[in-house]
């Protein structure tokens, strides 16, 4: 065939999106007294059994931990194995399979097992109360690829949710103990436009999330949908900066619950916030941020970070114009660093120090494995 350079630049794209390979790139040189060309790939290959594990506090203050360990590139495949276990007041576990090609290049399966039992503030009228909620659930997903950046999975995911009050206002409306069969189905398409060269990314994504939950007892919980839209921005800036954005908009059923499925919290949306401050039943988050490589040796990157996480939520059974609500607006700018290996996927640690500059703010510090978004 023609030597084509856009089918060359395809496949690089694809090596460097793949989990197993940390750097990819080509060589073209023409073959003596002839037309012919030798293409060369060279491929950096990622270390893809990690450790992992996670110390925080909860809103009480308690010693919490989540040790675990994934598999990025089971049998030379690509395929993701994992599992973890937490420590939060309660025991939780869950275990994950995903193989993305199991049948062809386009076409795989996903399941997952999780058993999470938290405690969680619930939010009344009266004041906050503390449940014990268990979350147990299967999920088995189809996954699909069409074209080079777009990405189909479709699934169900069968769960059991239990609350049991522990401590705190109550209401007469809202049960003390409520354990209720659920099943729900799930769309995800993303659309992928992101290039990688090590700890640098450019280019966009958007992923749209549907789910559609059903309740065995309708008169205990009536179905509802939950959706949400996720919007990424990067671009490189000079020769070590990196510009991070993120835009999530939510909307799910108005039911007036103290159970809303949008959560205010330090480890999903808005650093510094606390570990689920509120809920609402709508959401509108942008985090934006810059990073900044201090440090770049052969496996070890120091990277900086200044950034500025915002949102606001409708209240359970409220109307749009809750987002204007200064009781809802949360602003909180911050600082961090990033202690990355070049050459173990993922294996970014943070560290982000948030400061709330609205009404009733807070301030915190948050860690995590991988970028924040």
């Amino acid at each position: 065939m023609k030597l084509d350079s856009s089918l060359i630049e395809q496949d690089i794209y694809r090596l460097k999106r793949l989990p197993s390979v940390s750097h990819a790139y080509f060589q073209v040189s023409r073959v003596k007294e002839g037309e012919a060309y030798h293409v060369v790939y060279g491929i950096e290959e990622n270390f893809t059994c990690i450790p992992f594990a996670s110390v925080y506090t909860t809103t009480n203050d308690e010693f919490a931990y989540r040790v675990g360990l994934q598999e990025f590139n089971a049998l030379g495949n690509n395929i993701i194995l994992g599992g973890f276990y937490q420590k939060d007041i309660f025991d939780s576990y869950a275990f994950h399979v995903r193989a993305p090609y199991l049948f062809g290049k386009r076409l795989g399966m996903a399941w997952s097992y999780q058993n999470l039992t938290t405690q969680e503030p619930v939010f009344l009228d009266a004041g906050i109360a503390d449940y014990r909620y268990n979350n147990e659930s299967f999920e088995v997903l189809g996954l699909y690829q069409f074209g080079l950046r777009h990405n189909l999975e479709m699934g169900i995911t069968l769960f059991t949710e239990d609350y049991q009050y522990l401590f705190g206002s109550t209401a007469p409306s809202v049960p003390q103990s409520l354990k209720v069969d659920k099943y729900s189905y799930k769309l995800h398409y993303s659309y992928d436009a992101i290039r990688y060269h090590y700890q640098y990314l450019s280019g966009f994504k958007n992923a749209i999330n549907v789910q559609y939950v059903l309740s065995a007892n309708e008169q205990q919980l009536p179905e509802f949908i939950i959706g949400f839209n996720d919007f990424t921005f990067f671009k490189r800036v000079g020769r070590k900066g990196n510009w991070a954005n993120r835009l999530r908009l939510g909307l799910a059923s108005n039911l007036k619950t103290p159970f809303a499925p949008f959560a205010v919290d330090n480890n999903l949306n808005i650093r510094g916030v606390g570990n689920t401050v509120d809920r609402g039943t709508a959401a509108i988050v942008f985090n934006t941020e810059y990073r900044h490589t201090l440090l770049d040796k052969d496996w070890f990157v120091l990277q900086s970070n200044i950034f500025v996480d915002g949102g606001s939520w409708r209240n359970p059974g409220g109307d749009f114009s809750d987002f204007g609500d200064n009781q809802n607006l949360r602003i909180y700018p911050g600082v961090g660093i990033r202690l990355i290996h070049k050459h173990i996927f993922n294996a970014i640690f943070r560290i982000d120090y948030g400061h709330g500059i609205t009404i009733d703010s807070s301030m915190g510090i948050v860690f995590g494995i991988g970028q924040y978004f």
